[in-house]
């Protein structure tokens, strides 16, 4: 497998604090990812950092089979060249329907100009009744977005960052507030994007964590403290020390 994202010896420090300390941490072309760790052991930071938001102190993060540094890149141009991020609460057009905000974030020309004269050509439709389907939405395609359930908008919102085309996906705790069904829906839904591009699920309950059946990466003060098959981070003692041991 080839490597998509190498982050090495990276570092960040806020008031003194460091958020982020000597962290190596790399991700395959297709590859689903579980990270996990106690609040502060800086899984959001990583995240930030990925994307543009924070700037580390020291190391490198490089991209793609080039191997481009993203941390000469605003958040903008990573977002381009294929980082998604979904975060902890949905954001979608809650007043547009689902077709609508699916038809918003595929990946088409952006220009002011385009956008106020954008008539969807078929194949556009047809991407967005594909994506739909991915996500198990199909039927509410009509519907406004805001009369959709919590989970239901959670999907949503993973179909528009799919709708862009990521290569990578970093998803923010997204079992949080779910019925077990929804649950259940977002692990295949999840493990279904895994197959064509990175998945990056950053996430507190470990029963979903066991669901996804990925390797899983644990932080703890900003570094990694164990890596590998969820079997093996939980009998891990150091682990159950530091997270879950409380």
């Amino acid at each position: 497998m080839s490597r998509l994202l190498e982050v090495s010896g990276v570092s960040v420090s806020f008031d003194g604090f460091k958020a982020i300390n000597n962290l190596s941490f790399s991700i395959d072309t297709a590859e689903l990812r579980a990270v996990i760790g106690p609040n502060g052991a800086g899984k959001t930071t990583f995240m930030d950092i990925v994307t543009g938001k924070t700037r580390p102190d020291e190391g490198s993060v490089l991209w793609g089979d080039k191997s481009v540094s993203l941390l000469r890149m605003s958040e903008a141009k990573i977002a381009q060249a294929g980082v998604g991020r979904k975060f902890q609460r949905p954001t979608v057009f809650e007043d547009q329907s689902v077709f609508d905000n699916l038809l918003m974030a595929l990946k088409n020309n952006r220009t002011p100009w385009s956008v106020l004269f954008y008539k969807p050509s078929n194949a556009d439709k047809a991407r967005v009744v594909e994506l739909a389907e991915e996500i198990g939405l199909e039927q509410q395609l009509a519907r406004k977005s805001g009369e959709l359930s919590h989970g239901q908008k959670q999907w949503l919102e993973i179909g528009m960052l799919l709708a862009q085309e990521p290569q990578l996906l970093l998803v923010d705790e997204p079992a949080a507030g779910m019925t077990p069904a929804e649950r259940e829906h977002t692990t295949d839904l999840l493990k279904e994007a895994a197959k064509t591009r990175a998945v990056v699920v950053v996430e507190h309950d470990m029963e979903f964590v066991r669901r996804l059946e990925c390797k899983v990466t644990v932080l703890h003060e900003g570094s990694v403290l164990a890596e590998g098959s969820i079997d093996h981070v939980t009998q891990n003692k150091e682990v159950i020390e530091v997270y879950l041991g409380r």
